[in-house]
């Protein structure tokens, strides 16, 4: 049995959806999700459904009882929050008797040097001390936090951040890592991997403007730097959360350092095939179509 945690979230959501189209009956996949009364969709294909709340260690355990394959997504939060959460889960994963947990942490966690990459560092560490077998998708900043809100920047004609222009991002989008995780879950993996997974190619905000302003054609986009400090005011703006524009703003200045450049050619490898471009994730988010 496959137990996907976060599963009515945009990444795990998709995971269960790869695994029912990688074949594995669907009655051997849980959905544990935190609002198990979201999961409707999947429990209508006859996934299972259990509640497994990070911020209720007590509802874990069960939620991975029988689990020969844990996916463990990671949370969303301050850092303080996630290393308790994520400590919490692999608690309850060792307690429950999991046979192999795949994790999805950061690309080069080890020496990453973003504010997000503690927990991360502490929850392979918590795994490694576990004694649980385990599999590490260490994932590249998605594609979609670029995306995401595209199509306002585009009706703006401006596309804004703290990154240098031509700083290199080797993004990846959530669909191909989604489905790279389903081909680890689904693979004889024994525990002791390690995935360092990116895009094929590194791009840049010059060019993720350019390719915006080349599809929709008459429409012009730039992109502007804005100062660390600007760039944080118009994130608070638009109501992301104080620990969120941390990372976003930080994120953006590493960008620059080179932190994000590195393609590694693991993702390509699971998938079988070449990764998504940046254009494929632009058009999709302008809602024009599949390239």
């Amino acid at each position: 049995m496959i137990v996907v945690t976060g599963a009515t979230g945009p990444f795990g959501h998709a995971v269960v959806q790869h695994l029912l189209e990688r074949g594995v009956p669907a009655g051997e996949i849980v959905a544990a999700a935190r609002a198990p009364e979201r999961a409707g969709a999947l429990a209508s294909q006859g996934v299972g459904v259990r509640e497994a709340d990070y911020d209720r260690p007590e509802t874990l355990a069960a939620a991975f009882a029988g689990a020969d394959r844990l996916m463990f997504v990671s949370a969303n939060g301050p850092n303080e929050v996630r290393i308790a959460q994520h400590r919490s889960v692999v608690d309850a994963a060792k307690r429950a008797g999991v046979g192999l947990v795949v994790y999805t942490s950061l690309v080069d966690a080890p020496d990453s040097p973003l504010i997000l990459a503690p927990v991360h560092r502490d929850t392979e560490q918590a795994l490694v001390d576990s004694g649980l077998p385990t599999v590490l998708l260490r994932n590249g900043w998605y594609t979609e936090n670029f995306t995401g809100n595209l199509q306002y920047a585009v009706d703006q004609g401006v596309i804004v951040g703290a990154a240098d222009e031509d700083a290199r991002i080797a993004s990846a989008s959530r669909a191909d890592l989604a489905e790279a995780a389903a081909a680890v879950l689904t693979s004889d993996v024994r525990g002791g991997e390690v995935y360092e997974l990116t895009g094929d190619d590194a791009w840049t905000p010059k060019e993720l403007a350019s390719t915006a302003d080349e599809i929709m054609e008459h429409k012009p986009v730039v992109y502007r730097q804005l100062s660390p400090e600007e760039y944080a005011q118009v994130l608070a703006g638009a109501g992301v959360p104080p620990f969120m524009v941390d990372i976003i703003v930080d994120a953006d200045l590493r960008m620059s350092e080179g932190v994000f450049s590195r393609t590694s050619g693991d993702l390509r490898r699971l998938l079988g095939r070449p990764t998504r471009t940046l254009r494929d994730s632009v058009w999709d988010a302008l809602q024009i179509g599949s390239s």
